[in-house]
């Protein structure tokens, strides 16, 4: 085991459970002692609009950890804070852009595990966008944090196949799988100064991934069956791919978790919904869409089969 003295210390910045996860894997190891956390200020969700905890902080919170809920990351005090606690490095996962009063303080630099390959998917949600676009490979970075989001200095990547029947969830398992380790590399290569950063070097070629909005995780039926699957996946467990159904005149919101193309002729219109069986299909110029998880207001999601045992679609039933 490495001398505690030398071991680095480090303020850990995140939110999601993708990054309580690499936080896990930081505290598991020898290596390192996390001084403090800093996550998301506690927000209303829910039908009670209770106070939700952010995976980060339940974390923490259980493994004693100083824990700081910033709502300015420019407070005096909370930068004073950080001063006073000496760490080595500061590591950000799925955390809110920093200022430069913060990521400038340790010795170290400010290291972000982002989930893409840089300089490609910069932006909130590189996970969504390349399965929404249909990529066949993907990866993480590490980069050192400067003024402009996802543009710093590259430290270390690692590229992973994508499947066909990947969606954000299992996605994210996959780049956890290989985004703790290559944290812990990076860390323990900058503290032995055998790790040279890089510039990013751009093609011009390179996708964004906008942050998720009402907007554009509305399923657009003109495209093609194929970017339509691509698109619900790419969104699929959350926030969900959504689209206007319309029975009888009125409308409103369900949301698609899961869907496959169905290549055939057929005599309907588009965007019918078609009961075959027990299966619900949308129609589409290049044949069907086979919606097999969906969700309408206040229900739960289900599988086709179950949603209608309770639901029966009108004859007009068509999607918007």
């Amino acid at each position: 085991m490495e001398n505690i003295k030398e071991a680095l210390k480090i303020i850990f910045f995140g939110t999601p459970e993708f990054a309580r996860f690499c936080l896990q894997e930081l505290l598991f190891s020898n290596e390192f002692i996390v001084k403090a956390v800093v996550t998301a200020p506690d927000r209303k969700a829910g039908r009670g609009k209770k106070f939700k905890k952010s995976a980060v902080k339940n974390y923490a919170e259980i493994n004693g950890f100083t824990i700081y809920q910033p709502e300015n990351l420019k407070s005096i005090e909370f930068v004073n804070d950080l001063r006073k606690i000496g760490a080595d490095a500061f590591v950000v996962v799925a955390f809110r852009m920093l200022p430069k009063l913060v990521w400038s303080i340790p010795n170290l630099g400010t290291i972000n595990l982002h989930a893409s390959l840089l300089p490609n998917y910069r932006g909130a949600a590189p996970i969504n966008w390349v399965l929404i676009n249909g990529e066949e490979s993907t990866g993480v970075t590490t980069f050192l944090i400067n003024e402009k989001i996802d543009t710093g200095l590259i430290l270390m990547q690692e590229e992973i196949f994508i499947s066909k029947t990947d969606n954000t969830e299992i996605l994210s398992n996959k780049l956890l799988k290989i985004g703790a380790p290559i944290l812990i590399k990076t860390l323990l290569g900058l503290k032995k100064k055998i790790i040279v950063p890089v510039s990013q070097k751009p093609s011009g070629n390179e996708k964004l991934a906008f942050k998720l909005t009402k907007e554009n995780t509305m399923i657009n039926w003109n495209n093609s069956l194929e970017q339509i699957k691509n698109f619900v996946r790419g969104l699929s467990p959350y926030p969900g791919a959504w689209t206007n159904l319309i029975v009888n005149g009125s409308s409103q919101r369900i949301r698609i978790f899961d869907a496959d193309p169905v290549y055939e002729t057929h005599p309907h219109q588009t965007n019918l919904i078609v009961i075959k069986g027990n299966k619900i299909y949308i129609s589409h110029t290049e044949g069907f869409l086979n919606c097999k998880e969906i969700q309408i207001p206040n229900k739960r999601r289900m599988d086709a089969k179950t949603f209608l045992n309770g639901y029966k679609f009108s004859k007009d039933s068509s999607v918007l």
